[in-house]
């Protein structure tokens, strides 16, 4: 476990060098990241390469004692490079190619820009393979699904069709391009989504080019991991990714690279509202499940953000350490700071780091100290991992078919995966967010939500867990469309129908709205009605969506408490074998979430605390029989509370005790047997 730092040596003077290395190393930084956007200074000119200042820098960490991640310069090929062969510039949907002179306006398919880009990273692996401070290699920086639509990729486009379908029959079958009269009578036809009016273009075509999109960008990733582990074995190689405008499958992104890192930038200004879910424990539990294995950071919140936007609210005291540490409860084994001083020119100049433009070590920096000090004490962690007996499945086909078109203002994929993570969460109970393909039998309960997209094998795998005896949550706009992104001619939940127990009749688009919901089961209350009292007040909304329910067998747990479908069904439950299958037909707030999932984990036998204030956080991390918990008070205010968990019979309550957390304070104790 190590804390680093992000370091851009190119655009400091070599005077400020040996005086920062020193202060990194006193400080406590066990690695720094470098290199991602320093082409133009490698290869000033074509073929002509300086890695003399590299060189010198690396030497400078060496000697200090401090590990080196080499970024692949890749995201920014020098402006000579576009200039003499412009057909490596990428073309929008417009058909034009983009503006240059930022970063990342690439093809990714072009076979210029590969072959310049073999001939960097071959002479960066080489140069430095043998030095011990090296420790491995960034694949290029921040990667989106390859959106671009230049000559090569308009054939790229096209070969994947044709390997996909065989014939354009297939095509045409597929896509229901009887619809507007849109056959294509020859995949020459075939071609990137191209004009303004793209949400009127083919729901099924565009899911097609999205998921050619992620692979475009999955075999670039390969092409680059390939050609590093061809000439360094050893290198540990990763790529950093975020949750951005067009994201690739994580799952196959990552299947073949060391680790997964992740760019974490948690939000400075908290709401005030309650639904209003900030937390940056999901984007973690995210990450760690791409692997299901622990991540890096590699770039971490190190001050107010801005510069091509109005600058962010200042970290308040405890954000910086907390915010780290909240990353290692939930799985990073190295947080990387951007980063270790704040840029004082270009577009990134009031993107923040540890120290200000100023160049005078502050609060921030006192406090980055404190936190290289604490992980330091926390060495005994090292090869533990997050323990979780919850999944909730996220899918990138989910996620592509809901931007694609979108249900009702306010809802979208990630809706409903970050309110169920929250209400775990509330509960303080760990999850594993994972691929549907992953192994489910592991977990006492499963949320499964909005799968909007389904094939047969997600529906088996599903029945499956939920027959052997796990608890299976569903949700509304589940089994609407088929894996060709066509709606299925079926009552919803369609394909889910059987193991749900219920249909539904009919649905209502409510959007921001909050309406009434009322308990059909006391027992979803659980007995102490003063823990509800307590942490959520008495109210049930819901809001976004409702499906209204008939039941075919299943138990209804709320009915909805106003509009036409007044009494109707809106949550209901199943025994399915040994299991049961729930059916969330709407979106609830949050003391609707919360009470639900805890009735649901009551009855799957899993412990929990009944009391967490409201963004306090708790984790588990195990090696072996030893376990580490963690308290994180994700909040701006103090909390103090008396921990209370509700245990399944027969285990023994160790964990009783007075609590008091100052703002983004975190704690952590290892459980005594």
């Amino acid at each position: 476990m190590r804390i680093g730092v992000d370091y851009y040596p190119e655009q400091w003077d070599r005077s400020l060098w040996e005086k920062d290395v020193a202060m990194m190393k006193d400080a406590g930084v066990k690695v720094v990241r470098m290199g991602e956007f320093a082409w133009s200074r490698l290869e000033p000119q074509e073929g002509k390469y300086d890695f003399s200042w590299l060189d010198e820098i690396i030497g400078l960490f060496e000697k200090a004692g401090i590990e080196v991640f080499l970024g692949a310069p890749t995201n920014t090929p020098p402006l000579w490079l576009y200039e003499k062969y412009p057909e490596v510039i990428q073309v929008g949907k417009d058909g034009s190619p983009v503006s240059i002179g930022i970063r990342g306006h690439r093809c990714l398919n072009s076979p210029v820009y590969r072959g310049f880009c073999k001939k960097i990273i071959k002479k960066m692996v080489s140069r430095y393979k043998d030095w011990t401070s090296v420790i491995g290699y960034q694949i290029d920086n921040e990667l989106e699904a390859n959106h671009c639509c230049c000559p090569v990729c308009q054939q790229e486009f096209r070969k994947f069709i044709r390997e996909k379908y065989k014939n354009i029959d297939e095509v045409n079958k597929a896509y229901g391009n009887s619809v507007w009269s849109g056959e294509y009578s020859d995949f020459s036809q075939i071609g990137p989504p191209f004009g303004p009016h793209q949400t009127w273009l083919n729901p099924s075509y565009m899911l097609d080019f999205n998921r050619y999109a992620s692979k475009s960008t999955v075999e670039y990733v390969e092409f680059q991991r390939k050609l590093i582990h061809d000439m360094d074995s050893k290198a540990l190689i990763t790529t950093n990714n975020w949750l951005c405008e067009n994201m690739p499958d994580f799952y196959d992104m990552f299947e073949k690279l060391d680790f997964v890192s992740y760019d974490n930038y948690p939000a400075t200004l908290l709401p005030e509202d309650k639904e209003s879910l900030y937390s940056h424990a999901f984007h973690l539990d995210l990450m760690r499940g791409i692997k299901e294995k622990n991540f890096w950071i590699m770039e971490q919140l190190s001050g107010p953000l801005g510069g091509w936007a109005p600058m962010s609210q200042t970290l308040q005291p405890g954000m910086l350490k907390g915010y780290s540490l909240q990353a290692i409860a939930h799985g990073a084994d190295t947080v990387v700071h951007f980063r270790w001083r704040t840029a004082v020119s270009g577009a990134e100049m009031f993107w923040h780091g540890l120290i200000d433009q100023s160049n005078v070590p502050g609060r921030r920096f006192e406090e980055f100290q404190e936190l290289c000090r604490t992980v330091d004490e926390w060495r005994e962690l090292e090869g533990s991992t997050p323990e979780s007996q919850v999944a909730i499945i996220y899918g990138s086909d989910q996620e592509y078919a809901f931007k694609i078109q979108p249900q009702v203002e306010g809802m979208h994929y990630f809706t409903q995966l970050k309110a169920y993570h929250d209400a775990f969460a509330s509960l303080g109970i760990g999850v594993d967010i994972v691929d549907a393909r992953s192994d489910l039998s592991k977990y006492k309960v499963v949320v499964a939500p909005t799968l909007f997209v389904t094939d047969r094998e997600m529906v088996d795998k599903l029945d499956a867990y939920a027959k052997r005896g796990g608890r299976l949550v569903l949700t509304n706009r589940s089994g609407v469309k088929d894996d060709n992104n066509r709606c299925i001619m079926s009552p919803l939940p369609s394909v889910f129908a059987d193991m749900a127990g219920v249909h539904v009749e009919e649905y209502d688009a409510i959007g921001k709205r909050w309406q009434k919901l009322h308990i059909s089961q006391a027992a979803w209350l659980l007995q102490d009605k003063r823990m509800w009292a307590e942490r959520q007040g008495d109210e049930l909304a819901c809001q976004l969506w409702c499906d209204i329910l008939e039941s075919d067998g299943a138990e209804v747990l709320a009915r909805y408490g106003e509009n036409f479908y007044e009494g109707r069904a809106a949550i209901t439950a199943n025994q399915y074998g040994a299991g049961e299958v729930y059916y969330v037909g709407t979106v609830m707030n949050r003391c609707g979430m919360v009470s639900l999932m805890s009735e649901i984990i009551r009855k799957a036998g899993i412990s929990h605390i009944e009391n967490l204030p409201f963004g306090v956080e708790h984790t588990v991390r195990r090696k072996g029989k030893d376990r580490w918990h963690f308290l994180f008070n994700n909040t701006s205010s103090n909390q103090e509370f008396e921990m209370r968990w509700r245990l399944p019979a027969g285990m023994r309550n160790n964990y009783d005790e007075a609590i008091c957390l100052l703002p983004f304070e975190m704690k952590m104790w290892k459980e005594e047997d």
